[in-house]
């Protein structure tokens, strides 16, 4: 007689460590690629200096360990958390407003004694995940009335932020809530009604909201030149450190501007300056892969997704970094005004790095949640 065998299904302890993790690999090998292109760069944006690199690492460190663990946290819990998330961060934004630090004219953080914390920050998770619960609640597209509340329920954090003032954050706050209602089934109409609207409010803005760096940092980005060794002095000096660069760059550590120290903030918001005067196009189009491989790898994942919860969850956060990729590069390279948003995973920097790594970890959780049980 035939023997019979009985397979006996893969225990836990039998899978591999970053299946047993939730993390996904392609996506894990991308974020490493790019960390390292990072410390490489920020070795020389710094000057050498060896602190700077060595806190930069103990920093994407933590990132990691904030990935790993939010890794973990099924995204079935994440939709329930969402609102209980969305009045937790209005309520430190008001905090801010009515007890925050005031640093440089702004008034952004609160000081919690052993540390400041920005919660203008943790926006940029908490919005895409409240329209994400909310809009996905009923049937997509979603009806007139629920368009209407998202956009009341994105509109109030926004303003917070933009009378602190940090109109950087509150843009990056608001196109990630827009993208997300965006995927929801918006219809064309909308975006015809947003664009005639933000086209009259400009005037209002222009006079009534913007503040004075803020206007002056518009007027720069049209006519640098006008003030050559003011305000302008920043852009001209990033322009001529991109096209310096050429097509394979001046070398490692060899970039002018960047050593001379003619950038500003070389080892933040201009690191790509230091990146295009040292590697050229070479490295932009290195940097560039990269990035695509990333993003490629987030919107496989988001159009298999379980849900539409998970799959605009998922899609937001990934569109949101080629909109922050462009930002920066537009800004440095003078096609768009300064704002202050770092390169993503490039610059030097904590909690931007942090919350980053954090919504990757949201991604690979929706990916790899939908395979197995364990952890859960």
């Amino acid at each position: 007689m035939e023997k019979t065998t009985l397979e006996m299904p893969n225990m836990p302890s039998q899978q591999p460590l970053l299946v047993r993790w939730h993390l996904d690999l392609p996506l894990m090998l991308g974020l490493l690629m790019c960390l390292c292109l990072s410390l490489f760069v920020l070795y020389s944006a710094s000057g050498q200096h060896v602190e700077m690199l060595e806190r930069q690492i103990v920093r994407t460190g933590l990132a990691f360990g904030a990935m790993i663990l939010v890794a973990q946290i099924p995204p079935k819990f994440l939709l329930k958390l969402a609102p209980y998330a969305y009045l937790g961060g209005l309520a430190l934004l008001i905090m801010v407003e009515l007890f925050g630090d005031i640093s440089k004219g702004a008034q952004r953080w609160l000081n919690l004694g052993f540390m400041r914390l920005q919660p203008s920050e943790f926006l940029k998770l908490i919005i895409p995940l409240t329209m994400a619960a909310f809009l996905t609640r009923d049937a997509l597209p979603p009806k007139f009335a629920n368009v209407v509340i998202a956009f009341a329920l994105l509109a109030a954090p926004t303003l917070l932020i933009v009378i602190q003032p940090d109109l950087g954050t509150a843009i990056l706050v608001a196109v990630s809530g827009f993208i997300a209602i965006f995927l929801a089934g918006l219809s064309l109409w909308w975006l015809v009604a947003g664009a005639v609207g933000g086209a009259i409010a400009m005037p209002v803005m222009w006079n009534y909201v913007l503040h004075d760096y803020q206007k002056q940092r518009v007027l720069t980005f049209i006519n640098p030149e006008s003030d050559p060794l003011g305000a302008g002095y920043h852009i001209i000096q990033s322009k001529i450190a991109i096209g310096s660069g050429g097509i394979y760059g001046k070398g490692w550590l060899e970039g002018s501007q960047s050593q001379l120290d003619f950038l500003p903030e070389p080892h933040t918001d201009f690191i790509f300056a230091v990146l295009a005067e040292e590697t050229g196009l070479i490295g932009f189009i290195i940097l560039m892969m990269i990035y695509t491989f990333i993003i490629s790898r987030c919107l496989f994942i988001s159009l298999h997704a379980r849900n539409n919860f998970e799959r605009i969850l998922s899609a937001t956060f990934t569109f949101n970094l080629p909109f922050y990729i462009f930002i920066n590069i537009g800004m440095v390279s003078g096609i768009l005004p300064v704002v202050g948003v770092p390169l993503p995973m490039i610059s030097y920097g904590g909690t931007s790095m942090i919350i980053l790594a954090i919504t990757f970890g949201i991604i690979m959780s929706i990916h790899t949640h939908k395979k197995q049980t364990f952890f859960t």
